[in-house]
């Protein structure tokens, strides 16, 4: 059994719309990314990758690739996934970190979208949501961040 842990960050900025797990959380606001800016499924594919010891995003979808230019970042997901072929996904939890992004009303669907992603029943899918409380740039409402924790079981 391995545990890893995944981080992302983006600032707000960019054109809309904030994703999260595949969700749109904010249709005014966009996040400054290669890609969609999904924080939420960057930080489960990094956790991911590192839980089967393969790096992380940067090693396999660098931000200096224009191929990766407003790439769906789920999509970038069930890559890592099949990168980590033979690796059983026992437990994800999320924890979104943002000011004025709210989690709540779309939790659900976030949890449904990571689980069908990730091959997994939805209960093993945990998202939670905090703030800083308005402190540094998240609490000053310029970017979010997300972090991801994963257990894998690897064969043999």
């Amino acid at each position: 059994m391995r545990v890893s842990w995944g981080f992302d960050a983006h600032r707000l900025g960019g054109p809309p719309p904030v994703l999260l797990a595949g969700v749109v959380a904010d249709s005014e606001r966009g996040v400054l990314a290669t890609s969609d800016g999904d924080v939420v499924a960057h930080a489960v594919a990094d956790a991911l990758l590192g839980a089967c010891g393969l790096g992380d995003l940067g090693v396999h979808f660098p931000s200096s690739d224009e191929q990766w230019a407003g790439a769906d970042s789920l999509d970038l997901l069930g890559r890592v996934v099949e990168m980590c072929e033979g690796a059983l996904i026992r437990y994800v939890d999320v924890t979104v970190i943002a000011e004025a992004i709210p989690v709540a009303p779309h939790r659900q669907a976030m949890r449904d979208n990571l689980a069908r992603v990730l091959a997994i029943d939805v209960e093993r899918v945990a998202v939670k949501a905090t703030s800083t409380d308005g402190m540094g740039f998240i609490g000053h409402d310029e970017g979010l961040a997300a972090t991801a924790l994963v257990t894998v079981e690897l064969p043999g």
